[in-house]
């Protein structure tokens, strides 16, 4: 067993380095000598509490008493398997201070903490699925009586005699628990942690579990060096998670937070300068600059770039002119232009004799993407094709062949593109859209053997921040306005009762020549979305949209019936499209200016934003209306993000609403489990930690070769697909 040592140089002073050593059964203390010698510190000697056994932390909570089968599988929903991932489960708040009160000072409506002796329990059940655990408790100032609600579990702990610590509110003579203890535990006490909890598992049971393993966060190694960790005035990790759940004054649970924020912090630091690294000793082609391609290209475009996209230009150029492969990210808003920007880039590379490749996640999106693209090249004598892995086998041989010879110039597709049959003859561009959709494995695929230029496009703005941390080792450009032609999409929100009015107001612009999107739910599997758009499409049919040609698309259609349905769309052979999320990205119809969303309190934040982004993509005034349950039904959040997309259609200010929403380790989804990873980072208020880290990064990295960071990285990132790390 591998473990870190943790070494002293007198009892007076807290000043830890850490070694390796390999410990094995009962060779513990016969490995010690060799640990210290190994140090370099003769005189120093190991401190008990800090031997680290990592084998402890991996330990399944099922081997915890009390918890079974059951509880298990709970906690596993919550993401909690291990004991680490208890240790790590992140508090949200801490109770404020609450005054300690003898019974007889208790004020109406006032938080406090009372402490007496139970001297008789009863249960009421005023009426059904309610019942009341009552339980007289006295001081030497008087008594009063505890009520909890549902709590019959406590029937048999609340016996007479029993002493008792709670904290709540005196409402209408009884005193409402909202937290309690027994015998001597001082959970309610100020500055408890409070956790995220479930229907299934409770604040105290939560508390409960935390409270049992913490003695194990002393086996949590401390890999940073006491010089920096002195000169940040950090604490020792181990101190950080005890502080983390059991703060003895206010802030120190923050304290104990940001300690473990630096240390994410400095490892995805430390990973995305390996990765630059890396990426420097690389060679791509060095292309020219801008010739008569490009300005028939900018004569043929029906739009003048807008300042945006023409700053992003200019970087792009920046980079293609050097040997160094561009690693670049392009964020903009639905509506921005990012693609036309995409096709510059792509451009360059076939005037100056190479080729470029433009990489989508979906088929849907791919096959959008040559249709715009592919007029645009037919015009400008630019070959360019398409590669799914749903053409027939001749099609996909023919065109493996084209791309190997160079004949195709520009080719357009999805992960096919990557497969090892396909071998371009000089890639020197390629674009990844909608790349946090990809694995890591996948965007690195698409230069493999070669390297290119790489340009990264994606239309889920997030906030600034956030971005240079996670593709902090790309350079950033944003397109962060549309056209000034576009007109800001106009957003209501409407119960489901009020639906016949939303549908009323699609009538009018239907008869007035315009066309429509209606949004299916979300569904778990794509079958059962394809049958809820299928079912709804002729719902509509012979309901409220009789009379109009209605069309139906989800992601279970075949390629080619999917085009054939958006080429009747687009050439206004439909009046309404009822789709499922498969039109979120890629479909641009300028004459459909409005949208329904079903059951829009379903969707996140950013998925809405981006299938409104499908209408106002014309000189015409644009609606989406969000149809949901009750307002009284959704939770706060689903409130939140209805309405946010009221009140603003600025991707970027929503990403910030998202990120305040729903926290940075969830923003961007499992895909980005390098970053979802972040269990302590509050990336709205540690920027100035995160400078911290990226200058003790660069401080660090050059003697990180066999140091316990390096074990750490390498534990953390071996498997990760890192975000924008490709």
């Amino acid at each position: 067993m591998e473990v870190y040592v943790g070494l002293v140089p007198s009892p007076a002073r807290r000043s830890w380095t850490y070694t390796r050593a390999t410990l094995t059964g009962d060779t513990k203390n016969r490995a010690l000598p060799a640990a210290f010698a190994e140090s370099g510190r003769p005189g120093s000697w190991p401190c008990p509490r800090f031997f680290a056994d990592p084998e402890k932390l991996a330990r399944s909570l099922r081997t915890l008493p009390g918890v079974g089968t059951t509880l298990e599988k709970s906690l596993a929903r919550m993401g909690l398997r291990s004991v680490r991932d208890l240790l790590e489960y992140r508090p949200f708040r801490y109770e404020p201070a609450a005054p300690e009160r003898r019974i007889a000072e208790l004020l109406i409506g006032e938080e406090a903490t009372i402490e007496g002796e139970v001297r008789q329990v009863g249960v009421r059940r005023p009426r059904r699925r309610l019942s009341l655990v009552e339980a007289l408790v006295s001081d030497a100032s008087g008594e009063v009586a505890c009520v909890w609600f549902n709590q019959l579990w406590l029937q048999e702990k609340l016996v007479p005699g029993t002493r008792l610590r709670v904290r709540g509110q005196l409402k209408r003579g009884s005193f409402a628990v909202r937290d309690f203890d027994l015998g001597e535990a001082r959970a309610t006490a100020d500055n408890a942690p409070v956790y995220p909890a479930s229907e299934e598992v409770s604040l105290k049971r939560l508390r409960g579990l935390v409270e049992r393993v913490l003695p194990l966060a002393h086996e949590f190694p401390d890999p940073l060096p006491a010089s920096l960790r002195t000169r940040l005035e950090l604490p020792l990790r181990p101190d950080a998670v005890v502080a983390l759940h059991r703060p003895a004054r206010p802030g120190q649970g923050e304290e104990g937070r940001r300690r473990l924020a630096f240390d994410e912090l400095l490892l995805f630091q430390l990973a995305l300068a390996r990765v630059a690294r890396e990426r420097d000793a690389s060679e791509a082609p060095a292309l020219g600059p801008p010739g008569s391609l490009i300005e028939r290209y900018f004569e043929a475009l029906p739009f003048r770039l807008t300042p945006h996209q023409l700053s992003a230009v200019a970087e792009i150029d920046h980079d293609l002119a050097r040997s160094r492969p561009m690693q670049r990210l392009l964020q903009g808003d639905v509506g921005s232009g990012k693609t036309a920007v995409a096709l510059y880039a792509l451009l360059r590379a076939v005037e100056a004799g190479y080729q470029g490749a433009l990489m989508a996640p979906t088929e849907t999106l791919a096959e959008q993407h040559f249709l715009t693209l592919e007029e645009i090249c037919r015009g400008l004598g630019v070959e360019c094709l398409l590669l799914t892995s749903a053409l027939p086998a001749k099609e996909h041989e023919a065109a493996r062949a084209r791309i190997a010879s160079g004949e195709a110039q520009i080719a357009i597709g999805t992960h096919a593109l990557i497969q090892k049959e396909v071998a371009f003859e000089r890639l020197a561009v390629a674009v990844v859209d909608e790349q946090h959709r990809f694995g890591v494995e996948q965007r690195t695929a698409l230069s493999e053997g070669r390297s290119p230029h790489v340009l990264h496009m994606s239309a889920t703005p997030i906030p600034r921040t956030l971005a240079l941390t996670l593709y902090g080792d790309l350079e950033l450009s944003e397109i962060a306005a549309p056209p000034a032609t576009r007109k800001p999409v106009i957003t209501s929100w409407v119960s489901e009762d009020r639906s016949e009015e939303a549908y009323r107001r699609l009538h009018r612009h239907l008869e007035a020549g315009r066309q429509a999107y209606v949004v299916c739910p979300l569904v778990e599997d794509s079958a059962g979305q394809a049958r809820a758009a299928e079912q709804e499409a002729e719902r509509l049919r012979t309901g409220e949209l009789a009379g109009f040609r209605v069309g139906c698309m989800h992601g279970r259609l075949r390629p080619a019936d999917r085009r054939e349905i958006m080429a009747r769309f687009k050439e206004r052979e439909l009046d309404v499209l009822v789709a499922t999320t498969v039109i979120e990205v890629g479909v641009d119809v300028p004459n459909a200016t409005v949208m329904i969303v079903q059951e829009a309190d379903r969707f996140g934040l950013a998925q809405l934003h981006q299938l409104r982004g499908r209408v106002g993509r014309g000189a015409e005034q644009s609606y989406c209306l969000l149809v949901s349950r009750p307002k009284e039904e959704l939770t706060e959040a689903a409130q939140r993000r209805l309405e946010a997309l009221v009140q603003t259609t600025d991707g970027f200010e929503l990403a910030e609403i998202d990120l305040e929403i729903r926290g940075e380790g969830q923003l961007l989804g499992a895909r980005q489990s390098g970053f979802s990873d972040f269990r302590f980072t509050r990336l709205r208020t540690d920027r100035a930690l995160l400078e911290q880290a990226r200058r003790a990064a660069r401080e660090l990295s050059p003697g990180l070769a066999g140091s316990p960071l390096e074990g750490e990285l390498e534990e953390r990132y071996a498997e990760a697909e890192l975000g924008g790390l490709a």
